[in-house]
């Protein structure tokens, strides 16, 4: 109970403030440009790591869901059987529930689908490109076992894919990526703690003088703790609010989500996720609190 009464004091205090017990701090110095940098260094690689987990979270969900309604049979026959195949197909495909609807697509979009590999002007006319037929599956979806025996026995030139073996890895890379921006928020922390300990242990080190001299004239240890804890709060905060206010900014200017799910043109926030690197400032303050206040006391504990 103590404990908690000392902390609430201690957060009253940060916000509140002692003029005479912030003196004992030094207000310049390589510990405020220390303390600063690193809280603005490490907000900055927060907001982006929060950004890269927050968009491959996106682009797992959107693929997932995406390429798992969806399944392509591909149509592979010389010329004067192509038409037959098709038939064949389309009469399966028409008579097999779990399918929403299907579409044979044009030479167009096959065109434009390899595009990105033979350039614009590929004639297929003159190429014995497959056929493909695009399924769009209802929520229930079809026997894909059943599906693939029918269409291998009326349609032998068919082939089913129902993408299982590409959206599993590109899912599964998706997840991974998103749990690597969740690790490297939490080392961002630990490091950010970790630096801050280290400038205040500093700056500590360099006033025992002046912290003797106080604890003559009877300033208690919870005094002296406290003009560091609020001035290395202050110091983490101003400089995790410019850290992040220009990786918002850095952000806010990357190339927009592209129609085709490109994933390095989707790395922005969308929506109310523009509010979360909001948090980061008061986030790298709670660090520099806990920080500064554990290492005052221990530094203190050794100040004789």
């Amino acid at each position: 109970m103590n404990k908690l009464r000392e902390l609430m004091n201690s957060l009253i205090n940060l916000l509140v403030g002692d003029i005479k017990a912030d003196n004992v701090v030094p207000p310049s110095g390589y510990t405020a440009i220390l303390t600063s940098f690193t809280a603005a260094a490490m907000a900055f690689l927060a907001v982006f790591a929060m950004a890269l987990s927050l968009a491959t979270g996106r682009l797992a969900d959107r693929w997932s869901d995406e390429l798992s309604r969806t399944t392509t049979v591909r149509i592979s026959a010389p010329e004067g059987q192509m038409q037959a195949q098709l038939d064949a197909v389309r009469n399966v495909l028409d008579t097999t529930t779990g399918i929403a609807s299907f579409r044979i697509m044009t030479d167009e979009e096959q065109r434009k689908l390899l595009e990105p590999w033979f350039g614009p002007d590929l004639p297929l006319e003159n190429l014995p490109i497959p056929r493909l037929v695009e399924v769009v599956e209802d929520p229930n979806g079809p026997d894909m076992d059943g599906l693939r025996f029918r269409l291998s026995a009326e349609a032998p030139g068919a082939i089913l894919d129902d993408h299982t073996r590409w959206r599993r890895p590109l899912v599964d890379a998706a997840k991974r990526l998103r749990l690597l921006g969740t690790i490297s928020i939490i080392l961002i922390a630990g490091s950010t703690a970790a630096m801050i300990t280290l400038a205040a242990l500093s700056a500590l080190a360099a006033n025992g003088q002046v912290i003797s001299v106080l604890r003559l004239v009877g300033a208690s240890d919870t005094y002296i703790a406290r003009a560091f804890v609020r001035r290395f709060t202050l110091r983490a905060l101003i400089g995790a609010a410019i850290g992040t206010a220009i990786a918002m900014v850095a952000i806010f200017f990357l190339p927009s989500a592209a129609a085709e799910g490109a994933f390095l043109t989707g790395l922005g926030f969308t929506g109310w996720h523009w509010l979360l690197p909001l948090l980061v400032p008061i986030l790298a303050a709670l660090v520099a609190f806990w920080a500064t206040r554990t290492a005052a006391f221990r530094a203190l504990d050794r100040i004789s």
